[in-house]
């Protein structure tokens, strides 16, 4: 128990004073003479002591009152250090990721969680809150309803961590001020729980919904074949096994296309395949509808009407390799003689290839690593004898060493860098038994540059810096017989398909992202990527035969947007929300230590109200005098002596 005011106790030492009369109070009795004695000794022996029962009595009874009376004046009350400090803090922190759109019996946690909030909120309140993406300091209750109606979901996820820092940020640095963080999420599994401080109290409420399952289409990717027919590879997974069938959906814009039903009953993890004509473009969206998550239900992709690439061949040497690599469907492929070259053609090209040259003049070098700081393909293909200081006076340019002699020996090409951007997506594994080429001499280099093929005894082959690459052996049929192997192939296609880096078919929102659109600008002349809602200007470089975007903030939606040059359209790109949140496994707030965690919204701000409330005792005390000094008149009054 406190008292409001406490050295008004020191009056208790009044209570002295009526001990001392009725101690030392002294009494004079007047003789009165009477017959029988021993009649009257015996009544006075009982007067006496009824008379000093009733004396005790009365004195205990007047303690009481008073000291109840002086009790009352200074105020008794009873309170926590938190309801006595008048300078309070509240931050909380609303989690509006994509998993908290799972649903209870009052709709979406989220939705039901800030109309809780509201009505729980004091109306003289001001508060510090934030969300994934929002931050507001000191707002009062009536801004507070309008900024929470505009909370949307969102990819971004704080970890605990990155929860606790911010709301810290939030705080003032006054030390003296009671400072309470609420934490409301559903606490999907998003690192550790961290060790939590003094500085200031966390409460927290862990929001669940009722459905357990989630369907979620997870990825897309086509597969192309030489007929032209394009395959689209989806894949769906759900959260459960489940009996019940579910419909994916594909549309073309807003046309349905066609429409796959699959079930989950012996796996949770499903690929379905659609067949699409692509060859005009194809502006994607594939949808499902469960009653888990929302946001995953939708994918969205682009496939661009094809582009023709533009190579270049420089040299007399044999180039039916080339002819058939560079076919007319994909590339538009062009050949000159290094001694009548045009140059003005160069920098219209996408891809060159120096086709086993014996000699590389100055200018062709000086142009060829302004082509290649523009972004074009330069692969450089050795004749078996060259002049290998004109080479040298190249390779330097282009980063890509030097060549030291040649050596006239029987090597086979057996190491792949499967790694590498180039070969990334052409084998599904690592292989062994394949027929590799050989080649029967070869130039030695020095290089700094990537190892993309090399011989057995991990010798280069082929390297690459950049966009720029170099062979250390002639392609031609008397020395190798590499144009001959399946490795030719995806090497040479995807150095020339890399030189104009197109939009993917999709791309994650907020990571950040690089291709090139084949598209001229001046100089005053910029792109833009819009769609029905947002428009903004994407970061972007012009080349001389195309224009290389980057985007990292925007978008911020999922969806399909165009590439516009002011107001003509150009092309295709399409941005979907990471997956990251579909699977719906939860952390238990119960075991972060130092949490005090509550069953809901509502429970947590009655515990703040109770701890928060000073219970006063004065008028209790007053009562209770006043009632001892009723049962002392009552003991005047009616207790006989």
């Amino acid at each position: 128990m406190q008292f409001k005011y406490p050295e008004l106790l020191y009056a208790l030492f009044l209570l002295l004073v009526p001990i001392l009369i009725h101690l030392f109070q002294l009494r004079r009795f007047q003789k009165v003479a009477f017959s029988n004695v021993s009649f009257l000794k015996k009544v006075k022996m009982q007067t006496r002591k009824s008379s000093q029962i009733k004396k005790w009595l009365i004195l205990f009874l007047r303690l009481l009152a008073l000291a109840f009376i002086i009790i009352a004046f200074a105020e008794p009350f009873k309170a926590s250090k938190t309801a006595l400090n008048s300078t309070k803090e509240t931050t909380i922190y609303i989690d509006n990721s994509f998993s908290m759109q799972a649903s209870n019996a009052k709709g979406p946690i989220l939705n039901s969680a800030l109309q809780e909030l509201v009505a729980q909120i004091q109306p003289q309140a001001t508060i510090n809150w934030f969300t994934n993406t929002t931050s507001k300091k000191d707002v009062g209750v009536q801004k507070l309803k309008e900024d929470f109606s505009k909370i949307k979901y969102s990819q971004k996820q704080l970890s605990p961590k990155q929860v606790l820092l911010k709301a810290d940020a939030l705080f003032s640095k006054d030390a003296t001020s009671d400072k309470r963080l609420i934490y409301i999420s559903d606490f999907q599994e998003n690192g550790t729980f961290p060790k939590v401080g003094n500085r200031f109290q966390i409460d927290a409420v862990q929001l669940k919904g009722l459905e357990k399952q989630n369907i979620a289409i997870d990825s897309a990717y086509v597969v192309s074949d030489y007929t032209g027919n394009t395959q689209l590879k989806v894949a769906v997974s759900a959260k459960e096994i489940s009996e019940t069938a579910v419909s994916v959906s594909l549309f073309n814009q807003d046309i349905l296309t066609s429409k796959i039903a699959i079930k989950f009953n012996k796996n949770r993890q499903q690929n379905i395949s659609f067949d699409i004509d692509a060859t005009s473009g194809f502006k994607g969206s594939i949808t499902l509808t469960d009653n888990g998550l929302s946001y995953d239900n939708s994918l969205y992709f682009s496939i661009n009407t094809p582009k023709k690439l533009k190579v270049l061949s420089i040299g007399k040497a044999n180039m039916d390799f080339l002819e058939r690599m560079y076919t007319t469907k994909e590339f538009i492929l062009m050949a000159q003689d290094a001694t009548t070259l045009n140059y003005d053609i160069l920098a219209q090209q996408n891809c060159i290839v120096l086709n086993e040259l014996k000699f590389i003049d100055s200018t062709l070098s000086n142009v060829l690593k302004e082509f290649s700081q523009n972004g074009g393909s330069v692969i450089i293909i050795p004749g078996v004898a060259i002049d290998i200081s004109s080479y040298n006076n190249l390779l330097n340019k282009l980063n890509l060493g030097s060549f030291q002699r040649q050596l006239f020996q029987q090597k086979k090409i057996s190491n792949i860098a499967f790694q590498h951007p180039l070969y990334s997506d052409v084998f599904e594994k690592s292989i062994e038994n394949f027929q590799f080429p050989t080649v029967n001499s070869l130039y030695t280099i020095t290089s700094e540059a990537s190892n993309l093929l090399s011989f057995e005894d991990e010798k280069p082959f082929l390297l690459g810096f950049n966009n720029s690459y170099v062979a250390t052996a002639a392609f031609s049929k008397q020395n190798s017989n590499f144009t001959n192997s399946a490795l030719i192939v995806p090497t040479l296609y995807n150095i020339a398909k890399q030189s104009l880096k197109p939009p993917k078919l999709y791309y994650n929102v907020g990571s950040a992202v690089s291709f090139g659109v084949n598209v001229k600008l001046t100089a005053d002349e910029i792109l833009t990527i819009k769609d029905s809602v947002v428009n903004f200007i994407p970061l972007q470089k012009i080349k001389t035969n195309k224009v290389i975007i980057t985007t990292n903030t925007y978008p911020q939606s999922a969806g399909t947007f165009s590439i516009n040059k002011a107001d003509t359209f150009i092309e295709s790109v399409s941005y979907n929300y990471k997956r990251d949140e579909s699977s719906l496994t939860f952390s238990d707030v119960k075991n972060w230590a130092g949490v005090t965690p509550h069953q809901n919204i509502t429970n947590l701000f009655n515990a703040i109200l109770k701890e928060n409330t000073i219970t006063d005792f004065w008028k209790w005390f007053a009562l209770l005098a006043l009632l001892f000094l009723i049962a002392e008149m009552l003991v005047l009054k009616f207790f006989k002596n």
